[in-house]
């Protein structure tokens, strides 16, 4: 345990170490992107109608990490259904037919819903894996995967979380320009840049999205840099807080999902991410002094709605503060990228949040005591 001041300890464990490791992961991942064999024969088969749907899947925060892509392809007029993998399988079996196209996210690869998953389907469906874990279920049996270069985990999703919307939003780009593959078998940007094209390029292009990918690991390590004053300061702003709401819209639902999740799962404390609109209809009834309301700010669509929020929060009696590029607090305010970038950057604050709430008791953030890394019950 490392005594930070008088008030407030932190105990740097794994998952503070993880979080901490995130830059590195997010390099690795960009570094290790490519464009597997099979996958241009699935974009042949989208762009010549036949597969007339995309279903978006996973669990927990590999679930929340598909609100990007899905607000992304949508926004393409590609129709496009999320579903928690446990609700697809039991609920929307129809769906696994040969005109889908599965997107299966699982960091594991083999929870117990993503292996239900592929027993079910027997190959109808074509699957787009994308794990963490390349000798898992899902990586041996999807018809195409995406591999992303975390490493190993301590407990709470964070650097695999990043990677997977790292990934995801590669594989974006692909699917609302077509196939690419002929024109860069490599994804990832890293030292030396994106290799050249004598294809034209526009907006959402994969060339242009590995750019902007590329920005991601500098700008986590920027903001990771300040880390321990981050999670000090919000621990202050957190005093008597029992009750937390995350909310935002379009990809800032990723986080805002993803964070609930989190805090709850590393700190034992009670919160719940939802949509901004969603707020006001109900939980806006129960603003008190106990509860804390994190606003993303988002990208420009929709932030104007988003600040006035806060400041409705504010004016009837609740505590709430903004997270974004021009956030009040310096522990939520995180660098300006593009909007491909944005999700990644998100989650940090939120990060910092469980390390301020376990600090106010001297409690270990991120150690499980009733359930485990890999969920293999249904």
């Amino acid at each position: 345990m490392i005594s930070v001041n008088s008030k407030y300890n932190i105990i740097e464990n794994d998952y503070v170490r993880d979080i901490l490791d995130q830059p590195r992961a997010l390099e690795a991942t960009l570094r290790g992107l490519h464009v597997p064999n099979s996958l241009p024969q699935i974009l042949r088969r989208l762009e010549g109608g036949e597969l007339r749907r995309i279903v978006l899947t996973g669990m927990g925060s590999s679930f929340y990490a598909l609100h990007p892509l899905h607000v992304l392809l949508n926004s393409y007029g590609i129709t496009t259904v999320m579903l928690e993998t446990s609700e697809l399988v039991h609920y929307f079996p129809k769906l696994l037919d040969r005109q889908t196209l599965i997107v299966a996210v699982s960091q594991s690869g083999r929870s117990a819903e993503i292996v239900r998953l592929l027993d079910e389907n027997k190959r109808r469906a074509q699957i787009i894996g994308v794990t963490n874990t390349e000798d898992s279920p899902l990586a041996f049996q999807a018809d195409s995967v995406l591999l992303t270069s975390a490493g190993q985990e301590f407990s709470v999703s964070c650097k695999t979380y990043v990677t997977a919307l790292m990934a995801l939003g590669q594989l974006g780009s692909l699917l609302v320009t077509g196939d690419r593959a002929s024109v860069s078998q490599t994804l990832s940007s890293g030292e030396a840049g994106v290799r050249e094209s004598t294809t034209q390029t526009s907006d959402g292009s994969p060339e242009k999205t590995a750019s902007e990918l590329a920005q991601a690991a500098p700008a986590v390590r920027r903001y990771l840099d300040s880390w321990r004053d981050h999670a000090l300061e919000l621990a202050a702003c957190l005093e008597g807080v029992r009750h937390l709401f995350l909310v935002g819209r379009g990809g800032s639902l990723a986080a805002a999902g993803t964070g609930g999740l989190i805090i709850k799962e590393s700190t034992h404390r009670h919160s719940e991410g939802m949509s901004s609109a969603a707020f006001r209809h109900g939980p806006f009834e129960m603003l008190n002094e106990e509860m804390f309301v994190l606003v993303f700010a988002g990208d420009e669509k929709t932030r104007a709605l988003n600040v006035r929020l806060v400041e409705d929060i504010r004016q009837n009696g609740g505590r709430a503060e903004l997270l974004g590029k021009d956030a009040g607090l310096s522990s939520l305010r995180i660098p300006e990228v593009a909007q491909s970038v944005l999700p990644i950057l998100e989650i940090l604050p939120v990060e910092m949040v469980t390390l301020a709430l376990a600090a106010q008791t001297g409690n270990e953030a991120g150690r499980f005591t009733l359930g485990s890394k890999v969920t293999t019950i249904e």
